[in-house]
C-alpha cells in the first residue's frame, strides 16, 4: 500500500524554542516513520514579513536545520530542503496566480490580522498578500495529500484546496485536494506568562544547555497570590503548571492537588520540573553540539534533499505546464 504524501514547511526566523519543538517538530519525526514526508525551511516566507533585514537568513537556515536534525528528523526516512533551492516553486507559484482571484487572498483571516499586529512594518505588499498563494504552490508541487497543520492554519488549506479544484476545473484534474492533519499544539507559555517568542526574550530554546533551562526555570512566573510555601496554590494561573502538561505523562494532577493544598513550594516545584526539560532535551543538545561541528554535512543534506525535492516538483510543473499549454 502506498503511504501518503506529506508537505510541512517552516520559517528560519530564528533558532527553535520549546513551543515549537512540541508544536512541529515531535510531529515531524513521528510523521517521517508514515509518510513520505517533504520539510522545506521556507525561506521565501519569512521574506514576506522580514525583507528589510535579511543579514541572518542563511544562519537561520542552517539552525532550523540543525535543530531538525538534531531533534531526530532523519534525512533517510524524509526529504529536507530549502524552498528557494527548488525553483519550481516559484514557476507554480506564478502560474496559480494567473487565474487566483484576488479576493481569495484578501479573505484569508490571518491577511488582516497581521496587517493589524505587525503594523509597524510595511508589510502592504504583494508577497505578504500573495504567501498563502506561494504557501499553496509549495503544497501543490508535490501532490501532497497530507499537511499537518494546526486549527489556525485551515484557511491557508482551503485556499490551497480551491487553487487545486479551480485548475482541475479550467485545465486538467492533475492537482489532488491535500487534507488536513489537524495536529494538537499544547499551550506552553513563555517564562513570563506570555505567549513564547524570542522576540520577547520569554522563551526556552529547543538546544538549550542544562545551565540554561535552569536559569530560564529559576525566571518562570508563579502564582503572584502565593507567599508563603505553604499557602494553597492556583496551578490555572502557573506558568511551572503549564509545562508540567507537556513534561510529565503521569501524576500532573496528583502535583496540581499538592500545589493546591500547599503542599509542595514553588521552588521545589521548579525544581523539579528543571530536571524534568533536562532528561527530555538534554539529548536533543548534546546532538546539536555534535551537528554545530560539521556544516558541511548539513549543507550535503540539504543540497541532496533539493535534489530530491525537485525531481519530483519539476514532474508536476512540467504536467501544470502541459494542462495550461505554455
Amino acid at each position: 500500500m502506498a503511504r501518503g504524501r506529506v508537505l510541512n514547511g517552516m520559517r528560519p526566523t530564528s533558532k527553535l524554542h520549546l513551543g515549537n519543538y512540541f508544536g512541529s517538530v515531535v510531529n515531524m519525526v513521528a510523521l517521517q516513520d508514515e509518510y513520505e514526508c517533504f520539510y522545506a525551511i521556507v525561506d521565501w516566507h519569512a521574506l514576506t514579513t522580514g525583507y528589510e533585514d535579511t543579514g541572518d537568513l542563511q544562519e537561520n537556515i542552517m539552525d532550523i536545520a540543525i535543530d531538525w536534525l538534531s531533534a531526530g528528523v532523519d534525512p533517510e526516512k524524509c526529504v529536507i530542503f530549502v524552498q528557494s533551492h527548488v525553483k519550481e516553486h516559484a514557476e507554480l507559484h506564478l502560474l496559480l496566480s494567473m487565474f487566483t482571484p484576488l479576493g481569495w487572498l484578501e479573505r484569508v483571516p490571518t491577511y488582516k490580522e497581521q496587517l493589524r499586529e505587525l503594523k509597524e512594518r510595511n508589510i502592504h505588499t504583494y508577497g505578504f498578500l500573495g504567501y498563502p498563494l506561494l504557501m499553496a504552490a509549495d503544497i501543490l508541487a508535490y501532490k501532497a495529500d497530507t499537511v499537518p497543520v494546526g486549527e489556525d492554519q485551515l484557511p491557508h488549506l482551503e485556499l490551497a484546496r480551491e487553487v487545486a479544484r479551480r485548475f482541475n476545473h479550467l485545465y486538467k484534474p492533475i492537482l489532488p485536494e491535500p487534507q488536513a492533519k489537524l495536529t494538537k499544539v499544547p499551550l506552553l507559555p513563555g517564562i513570563d506568562g506570555r505567549k513564547m517568542s524570542k522576540s520577547y526574550g520569554n522563551h526556552i530554546p529547543m538546544s538549550a544547555s542544562p545551565d540554561l533551562i535552569r536559569k530560564k526555570v529559576r525566571l518562570m512566573v508563579t502564582d503572584p497570590a502565593r507567599i508563603r510555601k505553604n499557602d494553597p496554590g492556583h496551578p490555572e494561573v502557573c506558568t511551572i503548571a503549564a509545562f508540567y502538561k507537556v513534561f510529565l505523562s503521569e501524576g500532573v494532577d496528583d502535583i496540581y492537588d499538592q500545589c493546591r493544598r500547599g503542599e509542595i513550594g514553588c521552588v521545589a516545584c521548579k525544581k523539579r520540573l528543571t530536571e524534568l526539560i533536562i532528561s527530555r532535551m538534554e539529548p536533543i543538545y548534546k546532538r546539536r553540539l555534535e551537528l554545530e561541528k560539521r556544516p558541511d554535512y548539513i549543507r550535503a543534506v540539504l543540497k541532496r534533499g533539493a535534489a530530491q525535492a525537485r525531481e519530483v516538483a519539476a514532474k508536476t510543473l512540467e504536467e501544470v505546464r502541459q494542462a495550461m499549454n505554455v
